[in-house]
């Protein structure tokens, strides 16, 4: 049996002082690739947010990737997020370096030290995402799908049990989204890492489909359980 990599059981999502999310019940098993949908406003982003700590958990219970999200600090999010990957819509690299160091980057804020397995884990990563010669392009000289790319390398650099992505398609033509949708997936199956990706991309629903979580009413709907469906939205 799959071990579960979130498990959210009775949880209340705030947002600041309004409840958004109530009585929240939901697991997600490693290699697992599921969507999270919904309306503007019901909740996506700050489901999302509480899992990867940047919003309190303040009554419920929820582990993520081993962690009680509960009880987390500011001490123990970062330990957190270094089993995570967070891939972001708008991409969010650094525009003054280059792809290599924009991965580096990241590898010495999680607490790397040696140059040579840096070396050695930067270029698997681009390997894996199919810009190995690319290493040296500066964010501007590069395509929104190649940046994109990119930050999916950023969120694999520390070989993540869970990926979340927030829009990972929103800003990008049908042919590139095809061409990120195929690398997730293929992420999620050949690596056993699982993925939650929020989209309002209903193409990509209807080309890889997979199950759903839907936003709704305060309530978050599973596929799993109950008929789901993901209208235009």
């Amino acid at each position: 049996m799959a071990e579960n990599v979130i498990s959210v059981k009775n949880a209340n999502i705030y947002q600041g002082q309004n409840l958004v999310l109530q009585n929240v019940y939901c697991s997600i098993e490693a290699g697992e690739f599921v969507y999270l949908v919904g309306k503007t406003g019901t909740g996506k982003s700050s489901l999302l947010k509480t899992l990867y700590g940047e919003l309190p958990l303040k009554e419920g219970e929820a582990q993520v990737a081993g962690f009680d999200i509960k009880t987390l600090t500011w001490k123990t999010v970062p330990f957190l997020r270094r089993k995570l990957g967070v891939v972001f819509q708008d991409f969010n690299l650094l525009t003054d370096r280059n792809v290599y160091k924009n991965l580096e980057f990241v590898l010495k804020a999680t607490g790397w030290k040696d140059k040579g397995l840096m070396d050695d884990k930067i270029n698997e990563v681009l390997e894996k995402v199919g810009l190995k010669s690319k290493s040296f392009k500066m964010p501007f000289e590069m395509s929104g799908g190649e940046q994109q790319r990119v930050d999916i390398a950023r969120a694999l650099l520390n070989s993540p049990k869970l990926i979340l992505a927030d829009e990972p398609t929103g800003n990008l033509d049908p042919e590139t989204s095809d061409e990120i949708m195929q690398l997730l997936t293929s992420i999620s199956r050949d690596f056993g890492t699982a993925v939650v990706m929020a989209t309002h991309d209903f193409v990509v629903i209807e080309n890889y489909p997979s199950r759903i979580l839907k936003t709704e009413k305060g309530a978050v709907l599973d596929s799993n359980v109950t008929e789901v469906v993901a209208e235009r939205l």
